[in-house]
């Protein structure tokens, strides 16, 4: 078992192909009667360093880890959060952070409905955070230039971008974009982060799974907690026993479970063996991992793959589970 201080990564070989369909759309036990084909889920261990630029180099590494770039993770909290912290200068130089609401438009821009009293200084950041089932707290800050619409045609399109996101309207003078030069993306807090240039940025794509990860991942952590075990004890190379283990969060390339020990707490990635683009799909996934964990654990079948072997030492969070 490696362990690392800040980041982890797999490598995902073959996709499954389920031997009968399942019900996809919600969670079940697994079969006990007799045992299916088993699925070819082959893992093995990368690692990624997080606190260098994002280049060509970190997105090849941060496509084998099956883990999404952190471009599509800024993408995925910029577009589930409104809320967030607006840093700029003052007109004597002192630094002013002021609470903000915020939207979107298609590439990421954030849209801001400032007050009157408010002039911010050209050079800002925006910084907001995501929290995750209560266990971890990804975030991003945005570095960019502040600025008011540039025409009439500007003002209707983020009008419209921010009456979809609050429902209601807004005046047109109290409007802000920041134009993103580029982003600092943290997977939680005392973490190194990663610099997301402004053109990877805008070009990625959010989670398709942002939307219900959080009600999948509670439905998963209340439902299905034997399975979580499981998949410690069946796809993760332990030399230590597990007091308790919860599910942190799911995206199409996988998911993070978050596991107690006498020993630490450490979280650890379980890739899917296919990628995922919805509900449907990721919990097809998850039960036809959950049935080959079981019949692994009951030796109906052999452990036909390698278990993931780098797990990621938590720091600062209590030994003792649930706290």
């Amino acid at each position: 078992m490696k362990l690392q201080t800040q980041s982890f990564a797999l490598n995902l070989l073959p996709s499954p192909k389920f031997c009968k369909p399942i019900d996809k759309r919600e969670f079940i036990s697994p079969r006990r009667d007799h045992p299916s084909r088993p699925i070819s889920l082959r893992c093995s261990s990368v690692s990624t360093a997080s606190s260098t630029p994002l280049t060509a180099i970190n997105h090849h590494l941060s496509a084998s880890s099956h883990k999404p770039f952190p471009a599509e993770d800024s993408r995925s909290i910029m577009e589930l959060s409104s809320v967030g912290t607006l840093s700029t200068l003052t007109h004597d130089g002192w630094p002013l952070g002021v609470g903000v609401r915020f939207a979107v438009d298609q590439d990421g821009t954030p849209v801001l409905c400032l007050s009157r009293a408010l002039s911010p200084d050209k050079r800002s950041a925006l910084h907001v955070q995501l929290e995750q089932c209560g266990l971890r707290t990804p975030q991003c800050t945005i570095q960019g230039s502040i600025a008011r619409p540039g025409d009439d045609n500007a003002v209707k399109r983020l009008s419209a971008t921010w009456r979809k996101k609050f429902g209601e309207e807004v005046e047109e003078d109290s409007l802000y974009v920041v134009a993103v030069d580029r982003v600092l993306q943290m997977e939680d807090f005392m973490e190194d982060g990663v610099w997301v240039a402004s053109a990877d940025y805008k070009n990625a794509s959010p989670d398709p799974l942002r939307d219900v990860a959080e009600y999948i991942v509670n439905q998963i952590n209340t439902n299905n907690m034997e399975d979580i075990f499981r998949f410690c004890n069946v796809y993760v190379d332990l030399d230590f026993v597990v007091s308790e283990t919860k599910m942190i969060w799911m995206d199409r390339l996988g998911f993070d479970l978050r596991v107690w020990s006498p020993r630490g707490v450490y979280d650890v990635r379980i890739p899917f063996p296919m990628e995922v683009t919805d509900e449907k799909g990721a919990k097809s996934s998850f039960n036809g991992m959950s049935q080959l964990a079981w019949e692994v654990e009951k030796s109906y079948c052999p452990a036909d793959f390698n278990k993931v072997k780098t797990l990621k030492r938590v720091v600062g969070s209590s030994h003792k589970g649930g706290q």
